[in-house]
C-alpha cells in the first residue's frame, strides 16, 4: 500500500503598505511562482499586505514560496503557522486582489506596530485567562464559534467580521475591565483592538498567532473544541490535524457533523445543524435534494456525496 502524501501547510499575514499601481503585477509573478513551485494555495493580496495559506508537498517550497514574497514586498520574513494534511487543502494556487486583506469595511483602520505590547503569547494568554478578572471575547463568524471556542468567550454571532463596529456599538461589554480577544490566525484582531480602542475599550489584548498559534503549545488546555480554517479541510483538531468529525455541509457549505441517510438515494450524509432541521436538506447533495423535492416519494442513485472542497457559498481567508 502506498504510504499518505505529508502535505505541508502554512498561514501567514503580514500588513505593510504596497504600491496600488503594483498590485496586479506583482500578484501576476507571484503566483507564476507559486505554480511553477507545485504549490496550492489562497492568497489575498492588498495596498495594505498579504494574508493567505499555502501549501506544498515540503516546507522548503513552501518557505521558499514565503520568502520571495516577502523580498518582493518589502516585508519582513512571514512567521508561518504550521499544520500537515495527507491531501491537498486547495484545488490550485491562487493570489485574489481585495481592498483589505481582512474585511473589516474600514481601510482606513490599520494595526498597531508590530511590537505592540497588547499582544499576549499562548502562555501570557494562559496565566491572564486563568488568573484575572477579565472578558474573553472571540471576533469570528457564528459558523467558526459553534464548532470550537475558548472556554467562557462571548460570541457576538457576527455573519461577517464588517459587522464588529456594530456589535461593539449595542454591546454592553465593560469598558472598564480587561478584556482578551482572538481569532483564528490573529490577523482579524489586528483590526478588532483598534476598533475596540476607538470605542473606548484601552485595556485591550490579542492572542498572538491566533487559536493555530495556541493549540500548538496548549492542545486540550483552554480551547474547546476544533479550529475552523478556511480550505478544504474545513477545520483543525486540538493536535492541528485535519477534522475528521466535519465535512462541509453539500447544502449550505457550512461545517457538517449531522450524519444522516438520504431521503432520495438512501446514501450515507453529513449536514449542518441549520439544514438537519429543513426536511428537503435531509439529502447527500443539491442534486438529490431537488430530485427529491420534485418526486419525494421515488427514490433514485446517488447523486453525490459530501465534498471536501469549497463550495460557492465559502469565503476566501481574509474575506470574513
Amino acid at each position: 500500500m502506498k504510504a499518505a502524501e505529508t502535505i505541508h501547510i502554512a498561514a501567514f499575514y503580514h500588513f505593510g503598505p504596497v504600491p496600488s499601481h503594483s498590485l496586479e503585477r506583482l500578484a501576476e509573478r507571484l503566483e507564476n511562482a507559486g505554480v511553477d513551485r507545485g504549490l496550492k494555495g489562497l492568497i489575498i493580496f492588498a495596498s495594505e499586505g498579504m494574508n493567505g495559506t499555502v501549501a506544498g508537498r515540503d516546507r522548503t517550497s513552501v518557505l521558499a514560496w514565503l520568502n520571495l514574497a516577502s523580498e518582493t514586498l518589502g516585508f519582513p520574513d512571514f512567521q508561518p503557522k504550521w499544520s500537515e494534511a495527507n491531501d491537498w487543502p486547495f484545488r490550485k494556487f491562487k493570489i485574489r486582489l481585495r481592498e483589505e486583506i481582512v474585511t473589516l469595511g474600514k481601510p482606513e483602520v490599520q494595526p498597531l506596530p508590530p511590537k505592540s505590547t497588547t499582544h499576549l503569547s499562548p502562555e501570557e494568554w494562559n496565566r491572564t485567562m486563568e488568573q484575572d478578572d477579565c472578558v474573553v471575547l472571540d471576533t469570528r463568524n457564528w459558523y467558526e464559534t459553534r464548532i470550537g471556542t475558548f472556554k467562557g468567550a462571548i460570541d457576538p454571532k457576527l455573519n461577517e467580521f464588517h459587522e464588529f463596529d456594530e456589535y461593539l456599538e449595542a454591546s454592553d461589554l465593560p469598558r472598564e475591565k480587561k478584556v482578551l480577544i482572538f481569532c483564528t490566525g490573529g490577523i482579524r484582531c489586528e483590526k478588532a483592538i483598534v476598533e475596540m480602542k476607538s470605542h473606548g475599550f484601552e485595556n485591550v489584548f490579542q492572542l498572538d498567532g491566533g487559536i493555530l498559534n495556541y493549540l500548538e503549545k496548549f492542545p486540550n488546555r483552554n480551547f474547546e473544541g476544533e479550529c475552523f480554517v478556511f480550505d478544504n479541510r474545513v477545520a483543525v483538531d486540538q493536535e492541528l490535524k485535519p477534522s475528521v468529525q466535519y465535512t462541509l455541509c453539500p447544502h449550505c457549505g457550512q461545517p457538517a457533523d449531522q450524519v444522516l441517510t438520504c431521503l432520495h438515494c438512501d446514501g450515507e450524509a453529513k449536514v449542518c445543524v441549520t439544514c438537519v432541521d429543513e426536511r428537503d436538506r435531509n439529502t447527500c447533495s443539491k442534486n438529490c435534494a431537488n430530485h427529491h423535492r420534485l418526486a419525494p416519494n421515488k427514490k433514485g442513485r446517488g447523486q453525490g456525496r459530501n465534498y471536501r472542497f469549497l463550495s460557492t457559498t465559502r469565503r476566501p481567508p481574509g474575506s470574513d
